[in-house]
């Protein structure tokens, strides 16, 4: 099989140019066949017509009649069947002829004649019918020669500009087998065709993706190593502690305080992980029906220990039938960030509100909380990686990881959907995030 573009375009290509020469080389054969019979016959019907009007033979023209390397065939009869002339004494045609033309067999040969009949005699001009074919396939493969001669140079010249069509093409491969694996410069555009340069914009589309990409790898695991370096810092030092401690309430804060540090560096893991598995390239698990209520409804019963040592209220409003297509385990983490954020930066005893809804054909899920909420200013920069902002009030419940609302940006972009913050009636933030209609 032809794997190469080019060769299958040059097979293509040559094989319509010999279908083309093929069918023009047939059909002039044909032709020049045909009419060099036609010219044949008119000059059998021209030689009958001379003879019959110039009366006798002269004999100078009885001796080229004669001649053996004349194709042509006279005889004269008389009106009552008398022989009166022969050109030539051993090749006899019939006397009884057939006015006009036509086809006459003698002696295992066939004959192509005119014959014409004055007042007084029958004048017959014959020709023998192997000399004509022959003379008229030579005629006409004559006439194709030329074309059969031009064949090879005209597959050359396919050949060639072919090769110089797709020289583009191979400069563009080139420059990108030329590169080292850390080059994502985009591919030049210029003296590119038409055809080409879309597929080169491609290519450089992807490139720009795969920097950025690369980028926001190297970015995430450079700021992943800096965060997870301070509790892990903090685990050292409780560790220490505890192997200095005293008495056993000494030992007993220092193992809760060494707890509080697992928990913070076991939590900062866990988000970090249900990031990377949100950002655009990571392996995805495939789309299902969600009922959102319900994943809302999930969320809330997870967060139900962390609002009660706040004394924090959790409240649900869900319609029925609020459904979507989506990842679940990242809709699930999604709405569960959401709630966590709201108990974490709210103060103790507040209420938290979470609403699910149709919104003119949207699903919607909205989070209300009474906390400080965010400023206009900072409401972009909050979607940042490891961005924190001081939550007056807060105290340490406060102290995040900075990716709380980062993975909730991440999994709504995913999903199509559009994240919004706002003031909440409350008297702190609202978060919504408005999924596509379905369609």
């Amino acid at each position: 099989m032809l794997s190469s573009v080019r060769a299958r375009l040059l097979t293509w290509i040559l094989a319509t140019l010999a279908f083309g020469a093929l069918w023009m080389g047939v059909g002039a054969y044909r032709n020049v066949l045909h009419e060099t019979e036609a010219l044949f016959d008119y000059q059998l019907r021209q030689m009958a017509l001379s003879l019959r009007d110039q009366g006798e033979i002269a004999p100078a023209q009885a001796s080229a009649l004669a001649d053996a390397d004349f194709d042509f065939v006279v005889q004269i009869w008389s009106v009552d069947g008398r022989a009166i002339y022969a050109s030539r004494k051993h090749d006899q045609l019939p006397a009884r002829v057939v006015l006009g033309f036509a086809d006459v067999a003698v002696g295992g040969k066939t004959w192509r004649s005119f014959s014409v009949a004055t007042t007084n005699r029958v004048i017959q001009v014959a020709q023998p019918l192997q000399i004509r074919k022959r003379l008229a396939a030579e005629a006409a493969l004559r006439s194709v020669m030329p074309l059969l001669a031009v064949a090879p140079l005209m597959a050359l010249a396919v050949w060639w500009l072919v090769t110089l069509a797709f020289r583009p093409l191979q400069k563009v491969a080139s420059g990108v087998r030329a590169r080292d694996a850390e080059s994502l410069a985009p591919l030049p555009l210029a003296d590119l065709p038409d055809e080409v340069t879309p597929l080169v914009q491609a290519l450089n589309a992807l490139l720009q993706r795969l920097d950025a990409s690369f980028g926001a790898q190297r970015a995430f695991v450079s700021d992943a190593a800096h965060e997870l370096r301070s509790p892990l810092t903090a685990l050292r030092l409780q560790v220490a502690q505890l192997r200095r401690s005293a008495d056993d309430s000494a030992r007993d804060a220092a193992l809760d305080a060494l707890a509080a540090g697992v928990e913070r560096a076991t939590r900062l893991v866990e988000q970090l992980l249900t990031l990377a598995r949100s950002e655009p390239g990571a392996r995805q698990s495939g789309f299902e029906p969600i009922d959102l209520g319900e994943l809302a409804r999930q969320a809330l019963a997870d967060m139900v220990p962390f609002a009660a040592s706040r004394a924090t209220e959790l409240e649900l409003d869900a319609e029925d039938a609020v459904t979507l297509q989506g990842d679940r385990v990242a809709l699930a983490a999604l709405a569960r960030n959401l709630v966590d954020n709201a108990v974490r930066y709210a103060p103790g005893g507040s209420r938290v509100q979470v609403r699910v809804a149709l919104d003119g054909g949207a699903p919607l899920l909205r989070v209300d909380d009474a906390g400080p909420g965010i400023p206009a200013a900072e409401r972009e920069r909050v979607f940042d990686r490891f961005y924190r902002r001081e939550a007056d009030g807060a105290g340490e419940a406060a102290q995040g990881t900075g990716l709380g609302l980062a993975i909730v940006k991440a999994v709504a972009e995913r999903h199509g959907a559009r994240v919004t913050l706002g003031n909440s009636p409350l008297g702190g933030l609202r978060v919504e995030v408005r999924f596509a209609p379905a369609g």
